[in-house]
């Protein structure tokens, strides 16, 4: 069971939590529970460091925001004694959950499960477990996995301990099809595929962070997302989970053409004008920023009709832009284009569905959609489950609202 910041912001929502492990603990299974630092607490602690040192030492970064986690790990294991149930909390180099030594941005390489399967078996105990942290062996120094990391902690102790399935608490009650906010007609799905799910996940759906996804697909780890805020009393531990289960394409018979639409409005096209067309041009312009480590997205290259130059066009996150729009204009000399143009007014739309292998024209349906409604498409890239469409950034909304319609997600 994993438990989010909101889900565990203060002592009475921990006390909720609590009810929650203790429903699964009556019904005779065994948990592990990994919890996120409360609410707002990240934050506060990296606005610290900040504050104590702009240009400050990665390692000692780690060892601060670390601490949120081990402060709910601590309280939700009081609060667990308190109702009587057998708990202990752990941080994780006591596990140890052994990372990389990227501070700030560790992966987890491995984590020894034999302690906590020998105390489920003896004791009947209870493992609180610190999310988002782990421990270098050879530095012996905490690590942390990046913002979101909760989420991987949790699967990869549910490989290490071969849980029957990995229940990650939100404050939403599944994956719907696209964000309710924005087509209050979204429908929470009640199964989705891995491959669907690391793509609504890398293209703008907050619910899970991408490396947790990854992780749960390569581990065949079987992951529930459902909401803390249900009454613990209310649900039955021994029918199905309430929410939405991650799992094996294989498992989900009525395959929909498409599952969900995914947005996101942190994107920023670039254009590189009138570039020589040659052997080498793309190397000279994504090199520079491949080592700035901008992650470029779509990319579209039209040349002009006399096949002597071309023009590039692409996307980055929108944070990098000014960073990107800098090594492109110190680069100019060595890639020679005649002008950069760029805008962060624009946004991505996703369309995700396993079924789109199966079915042909898709995407024109949604071409079609759009052209009715007077959204021009800037820019187009496509796999085999997905394909992501740059707009203008007015027009995100309806843009989501039209191919939610047009592929019948709100029915």
């Amino acid at each position: 069971m994993k438990f989010g910041g909101t889900s565990v912001a203060d002592v009475d929502r921990i006390r909720n939590v609590a009810r929650h492990v203790k429903r699964e603990v009556d019904a005779g299974h065994q948990v592990a529970v990994v919890v996120s630092a409360m609410a707002g607490v990240t934050n506060e602690l990296v606005g610290w460091c900040r504050e104590a040192a702009p240009l400050h030492d990665a390692r000692e970064y780690d060892a601060i925001v670390a601490s949120g986690e081990q402060v709910t790990a601590g309280l939700l294991a009081m609060t667990l004694e308190g109702m009587g149930v057998n708990a202990r909390s752990w941080q994780g180099w006591q596990l140890p959950i052994v990372t990389s030594n990227a501070h700030g941005a560790a992966r987890i390489l491995d984590i020894n499960g034999a302690e906590l399967i020998k105390r489920f078996k003896e004791r009947g105990e209870v493992a609180v477990i610190a999310g988002f942290q782990g421990v270098h062996q050879e530095t012996s120094r905490i690590t942390t996995l990046g913002r979101g990391g909760s989420d991987t902690s949790a699967v990869a102790v549910a490989a290490a301990i071969a849980a029957e399935r990995c229940d990650i608490y939100t404050d939403v009650d599944g994956v719907y099809t696209t964000d309710p906010r924005v087509v209050p007609k979204a429908r929470r799905l009640p199964k989705i595929a891995y491959e669907e799910m690391l793509e609504l996940a890398s293209l703008g759906a907050k619910v899970l962070q991408v490396r947790s996804v990854e992780l749960a697909m390569v581990q065949n780890v079987r992951i529930v997302v459902r909401s803390s805020f249900d009454r613990p009393e209310d649900i039955d531990p021994r029918g199905a989970p309430p929410g939405t289960l991650i799992c094996p394409e294989e498992e989900i018979v009525e395959q929909q053409v498409v599952t969900g639409i995914a947005f996101s409005k942190d994107e920023a096209q670039i254009s590189i004008r009138r570039v020589a067309d040659k052997p080498g041009i793309a190397a000279a312009i994504f090199g520079p920023l491949a080592e700035a480590n901008i992650n470029v997205d779509m990319i579209v290259q039209s040349v002009s009709p006399d096949g002597l130059t071309t023009d590039l066009t692409f996307t980055v996150p929108a944070a990098d832009y000014e960073r990107a729009a800098d090594v492109l204009k110190r680069a100019k000399d060595a890639i020679g284009y005649d002008h950069f143009d760029g805008s962060t007014d624009v946004a991505k739309v996703s369309v995700i569905g396993i079924g789109m292998r199966s079915h042909a024209g898709v995407a024109a349906k949604a071409f079609k959609a759009l052209a009715e409604r007077r959204i021009n498409i800037r820019a187009i890239t496509t796999s085999e489950i997905k394909f992501s469409l740059l707009i203008d950034a007015n027009y995100t909304e309806l843009a989501v609202r039209t191919l939610h319609s047009l592929y019948e997600l709100d029915k």
